[in-house]
């Protein structure tokens, strides 16, 4: 990746990103959620950036439905890597419970894995509601989160 493309401008929710860009938001509705995180997927997208999500599985169809109502050809851009799409099960919660060491390492293997794949950056969405839940390992979530802002400087890519 050149400089000028990891200093591109990333906007989230109107507001430009800086150096520094995990995101943590918070939404009333769904509808409010897709508003503001739909033109956010498109213009990565658009970039020809990788999107990695991260779906509660109850929710995966709507995900994907929102995403194709929004003009995404989600079948086809899962075809060529430029979207992967997984559930809490494939990601934070893999074994049954939260491994706090397993999901930075992740997090890790996907930031890098993107640009081996050729795209200038990843914009990885990670839907979290399972942490309201009584989930093995959720009381390791804030210890996560510390280190994962750690982690994430490393990386231009946007994390939300």
């Amino acid at each position: 990746m050149t400089q000028l493309e990891s200093e591109r401008p990333i906007t989230f929710a109107g507001v430009r990103l800086g150096r520094y860009r995990h995101v943590c938001a918070f939404f009333n509705t769904r509808d409010e959620e897709y508003r503001v995180i739909l033109p956010f997927i498109k213009d990565g997208l658009s970039h020809d950036e990788k999107a990695f999500h991260i779906v509660d599985p109850k929710l995966r169809n709507d995900h994907v439905d929102r995403l194709a109502a929004a003009g995404v050809d989600v079948a086809a851009i899962e075809k060529t890597g430029q979207l992967e799409l997984r559930t809490w099960e494939d990601a934070y919660l893999r074994g049954g419970h939260f491994d706090q060491a397993a999901m930075l390492a992740l997090i890790e293997a996907v930031l890098t894995g993107g640009k081996r794949q050729g795209f200038p950056l990843t914009r990885l969405v990670a839907h979290m509601e399972w942490a309201l839940e009584d989930r093995p390992g959720v009381d390791d979530l804030l210890e996560y989160e510390t280190r994962l802002n750690y982690i994430l400087p490393k990386y231009p890519d946007p994390v939300f």
